[in-house]
């Protein structure tokens, strides 16, 4: 995080006494990055930390993956896998994510949530950065509890404690990376401030703003409290299921410069400009080897002369994966895209409007859609939830010809080229 924060209890110099009301000292524990190198926060716990009484095996739900051979562009319809939760029906938001996307870097899992609470839940690969496609909620952390709601970006630093608490059925796109998550490099200055070109700042940044109340020897503050901890062994993604002898939530105060939070499409200013502006200029996040942008409503360009539609173009240094959100897809008719749609448009492949669309773009002065997409730099598999929902026709919609697989007609069929005004 480029900004500290402290909240509840802390002692006046770090890695000094602090004790409750009746004398008993504070159990202090750094959570800190890159082997105490860089951003961190210190916690105060009424327990033991690391006191744990029992350990077993987390079966995770399928994590297999199969590369993208024969190489072709991909439509997945998130959508169809999850039945309508109703009234509350719905998959775990922790266990009950699917697989979409993933490589050695990062993955890309989809879930529809009820809204009972997930398990207490601990990613120890990687942070984890959850776009709310809708719903609301709060997530409970050991540093407090942060509120979501529809179009937010859920950050949440790697080896966090934390669980999900859904007010309604949620929407979860789940990026979980093999690193940190963090604002681009070059929105920063030296010392971490979010500097003046760039498209948010601090206020923007929503963190917990008090620790999450555990009240001693109460129903709230049981004891045998599992966590499921995310892992690696041998390469592979496995979980663990933890019992902690004391409640993870009993922290009475923190202060540090790392700690989840939340960050709200509305709050990002799109950057425009006199011709089409390329991908970089919509970026939000970036961890390693890959980066997230947002695509949202905003004036196109003013030159007089300008074709607001991309360019055709290569992606020869990565994989580019669009999750449409928003807006109206009609220049997309015969596609298949639509809202809860990933394109997946990999490495070595060229990709763009079909002729049509560009005319039709002259004149353009705003487009409405959005968008949150991935850039990865190694290429990306295909997890069995994108097996699961891939539509076969769309590959062949650019020339017109349908090759290969056929569609089964649950988009259409009118042979129409795909385009997006922004990818």
């Amino acid at each position: 995080m480029p900004y500290y924060r402290s909240v509840g209890s802390v002692p006046p110099k770090r890695h000094t006494q602090h004790r409750d009301p009746e004398g008993r000292l504070y159990y202090e524990e750094l959570m800190g990055e890159e082997g105490f190198s860089s951003d961190s926060s210190l916690l105060y716990h009424r327990g033991v930390p690391s006191g744990i009484v029992d350990s077993q095996v987390w079966e995770l739900p399928d994590q297999s993956r199969t590369p993208n051979h024969p190489l072709k562009p991909r439509h997945l319809t998130l959508h169809t896998l999850f039945p309508d939760p109703g009234d509350g029906d719905g998959a775990c938001p922790v266990e009950g994510r699917r697989l979409v996307l993933g490589n050695n870097d990062v993955r890309i899992g989809y879930v529809v949530t009820g809204t009972a609470p997930s398990p207490y839940y601990r990613n120890a690969i990687g942070d984890e950065c959850v776009y709310v496609e809708s719903g609301s909620g709060v997530v409970e952390s050991v540093f407090g509890v942060v509120p979501y709601r529809t179009q937010d970006y859920v950050v949440v630093p790697r080896a966090t404690t934390h669980r999900w608490v859904p007010a309604e059925p949620s929407r979860l796109y789940a990026i979980e990376a093999n690193s940190h998550i963090a604002p681009p490099k070059r929105y920063l200055s030296r010392f971490g401030q979010l500097l003046e070109h760039a498209p948010y700042c601090e206020r923007d940044l929503h963190g917990p703003g008090e620790t999450f109340v555990v009240a001693t020897g109460s129903d709230d503050d049981p004891r045998d409290v599992e966590v499921l901890v995310k892992h690696r062994v041998g390469g592979q993604v496995v979980g663990t299921r933890m019992t902690y002898d004391t409640h993870p939530f009993d922290v009475v105060g923190w202060d540090g410069c790392l700690y989840p939070y939340t960050f709200n499409l509305d709050d990002y200013m799109p950057i425009t400009g006199k011709v089409h502006q390329p991908p970089p200029v919509h970026q939000v996040f970036e961890g390693w080897n890959f980066v997230i942008c947002n695509f949202l409503p905003r004036k196109v360009d003013y030159h007089p002369l300008s074709i607001p539609v991309p360019y055709y173009h290569s992606n020869v240094d990565s994989d580019e994966i669009m999750f449409y959100v928003g807006g109206d897809y009609e220049a997309r008719k015969g596609s298949g895209i639509g809202l809860g749609s990933i394109s997946v448009h990999p490495g070595g492949y060229a990709h763009g409007p079909q002729p049509s669309a560009i005319e039709a773009s002259l004149g353009a002065e705003k487009f409405e859609e959005t968008a949150v997409m991935i850039d990865t730099f190694q290429p990306l598999d295909l997890g069995e939830a994108g097996i699961a929902a891939e539509d076969p026709a769309y590959a062949w919609t650019w020339s017109g010809r349908h090759t290969g697989e056929t569609d089964t007609g649950k988009h259409g069929d009118d042979g129409g080229p795909a385009v997006f005004s922004n990818s």
